[in-house]
């Protein structure tokens, strides 16, 4: 009796075992049915315009959402360094007015002010060019007075202008400062 029970424990044990064999196999054809297994090994780079997956409409909108916003904090820092631009320009007149030299403090103003202008520059699409400048500062006080009136107009330009508008006025204006700052510079010495 004995001997026909432990039979039959192994022949229920075995007998279930087979059924959920079957049952794991069938959930797993399923699932992989219509999907296909790629023929080169994953590691490898898609080849431009070969296996690559297009992106959902939703991934596309993402990805277009995501450069507007890094296009718009990109043209606030541009605002923001124009502002600077224009605040520089007043301090170094007020500081400058009627000096005959140029202190450390200012230096490092006039340093920002030329920083600032290059980047405001480079975003506008602009790069150096040779400037005529009419009415050339001959002292310190003149040269500071021109920068600024030019520092003042650089940033009323870059404020007016809209985010996607390439200015010509913007990297003519900061080409003329640059131009006026080398000036002051050389005046320093």
């Amino acid at each position: 009796m004995k001997a026909v029970l432990r039979d039959l424990r192994t022949t229920v044990i075995l007998f279930s075992s087979i059924v959920a064999f079957l049952l794991c196999a069938g959930n797993a054809v399923a699932q992989t049915q219509g999907q296909s297994i790629p023929n080169r090994p994953v590691s490898q780079a898609p080849v431009k315009g070969e296996g690559e997956v297009p992106l959902s409409t939703i991934e596309e909108e993402m990805n277009a959402k995501r450069a507007i916003k890094l296009a718009e904090k990109e043209h606030q820092e541009n605002l923001d360094r124009a502002r600077e631009i224009g605040e520089i320009g007043k301090e170094l007149r007020d500081s400058l007015k009627d000096k005959t030299s140029i202190e450390r403090d200012c230096l490092k103003k006039v340093e920002r002010l030329e920083k600032l202008t290059k980047k405001v520059r480079g975003d506008a699409g602009g790069d150096d060019e040779e400037v005529n400048i009419t009415n050339r500062p001959t002292d310190i006080a003149s040269a500071t007075t021109q920068i600024a009136e030019v520092s003042e107009s650089l940033s009323k330009d870059v404020q007016n202008t809209p985010r996607q508008v390439v200015s010509a006025s913007v990297i003519s204006r900061a080409n003329v400062l640059l131009e006026l700052i080398k000036m002051l510079r050389a005046f320093a010495r």
